[in-house]
């Protein structure tokens, strides 16, 4: 469990799987999927194959992605995934579920609370994050915890008939450690 201001990130509790259900399934097309790769169908689940997955994911104990809580109530989540692992490459995400929390900061919160997670957990030279021009957001959030653009693959990203370029974003170790000395 790692604690913020006002966000906690953990695993997912068994009681907030039907509410996790609502916001990926609930409705045929979420607005948080319109900013989160929506040129990647969202594939479809049954509740109960979804509950399944997530109570296996709840045992593990060394989870690739944590749950965002903002007054013991679910709101989003964070995730991780090795792009390269044997040249500890690793890529991080975020989605915050509901419209209502977003421009608030928490994403912003969220996202330093699991880099500096990473950062001690891993033996990681940099974290990285991809996303799409599209989604200025995502941009800003990866910004204002340190990150720089580092790549921009041009008009590769096809969404309602227009191209958008995909977004490398990333920071090495001690520019974190530099940014969080004053922090220690």
């Amino acid at each position: 469990m790692l604690r913020g201001e006002r966000v906690t990130l953990k695993q997912l509790s068994t009681d907030d799987i039907p509410k996790l259900f609502h916001f990926v399934y609930g409705e045929a097309e979420p607005e948080w999927k319109k900013w989160d790769a929506p040129y990647f169908p969202l594939g479809m689940m049954t509740k109960k194959d979804f509950e399944k997955q997530k109570k296996k994911e709840i045992k593990d104990p060394n989870p690739n992605r944590l749950y965002i809580y903002e007054d013991q109530r679910l709101i989003g989540m964070v995730t991780y995934y090795w792009e390269h692992q044997p040249s500890n490459w690793l890529e991080v995400g975020i989605v915050i579920y509901e419209p209502s929390n977003w421009h608030s900061g928490i994403g912003t919160e969220a996202m330093n609370l699991w880099i500096q997670h990473l950062f001690e957990k891993y033996n990681l030279i940099r974290i990285g994050l991809t996303t799409w021009s599209g989604n200025v957001r995502m941009i800003r959030v990866a910004e204002k915890t340190g990150m720089k653009e580092e790549g921009r693959i041009r008009k590769c990203r096809l969404y309602k008939g227009v191209y958008y370029d995909s977004i490398k974003m990333g920071m090495l170790r001690e520019e974190w450690i530099s940014r969080h000395k004053q922090d220690v």
